[in-house]
């Protein structure tokens, strides 16, 4: 909770609806010290909040315009880059831009609580980096059902963005030869064979980035049944 005793306002952003929806549903049994103000994907925020919670999926590097604009506007008091990847360029690359935070997807809900409301409360928070083979739990990303490891289903989001291998190892910080692991574990799953497959199954099935404001946002009132349908409008 903030200091002046009310919960502390948050921004969820990212290209991707299913995202930052299960982001939110984190906080469902915070609800007393966390107030989940807005679902963004790619959108300017809409108004004043305490913390903006940058998740990196398909976006890791942040040094690029949206994020710089998110920084220097005036209606996010603080901003975290929430994420599975601790490169170190990466984590120095957001902390040099004016990050506040970088936390991991590791974290469980309780701790991610207590890290936004101490960046709130001033402090720059680094949190340690999520153990090998230890990725989000309980959260969501475009592909999942299909079998996509968050991994796998960001390279192929990179991928339906139009991405090259190369440009996609100096986004994420990885090797050319882990890119083509990962794409060739990806296509494995998703039944294809070649990039313009991949492309156009990508579309189909949820990784084209989203433009819109999710408006219909509201906390599960159960806290532990699965999350709800929202609407959604550009």
């Amino acid at each position: 909770m903030s200091t002046t005793g009310r919960p502390v306002t948050v921004a969820l952003i990212d290209d991707y609806d299913i995202v930052v929806v299960g982001v939110a549903h984190m906080f469902d049994r915070y609800t007393d010290r966390i107030e989940v103000v807005e679902l963004d994907a790619t959108t300017k925020l809409a108004s004043p909040v305490d913390v903006a919670l940058y998740d990196a999926f398909a976006q890791p590097d942040t040094n690029h315009r949206d994020f710089i604009r998110l920084i220097a506007g005036a209606r996010a008091a603080a901003v975290a880059v929430y994420t599975w990847n601790f490169h170190p360029r990466l984590i120095d690359d957001a902390l040099e831009n004016g990050a506040a935070g970088y936390l991991s997807k590791a974290l469980p809900a309780r701790r991610l609580v207590e890290a936004i409301e101490a960046i709130h409360a001033g402090e720059v928070v680094v949190s340690d980096p999520p153990r090998s083979g230890r990725l989000t739990v309980g959260l969501d990303w475009p592909g999942r059902s299909e079998g996509l490891s968050e991994r796998e289903a960001e390279v192929l989001a990179l991928i339906v963005q139009g991405k090259s291998n190369q440009e996609i190892g100096e986004q994420v910080c990885l090797s050319i030869n882990s890119i083509k692991t990962y794409i060739r574990s990806a296509y494995r799953k998703i039944g294809v064979t070649n990039r313009v497959e991949a492309v156009l199954w990508g579309i189909d099935h949820g990784f084209s980035p989203d433009h819109h404001r999710i408006e219909a946002w509201f906390p599960d009132p159960m806290a532990d049944r699965d999350v709800g349908v929202l609407d959604t409008h550009d």
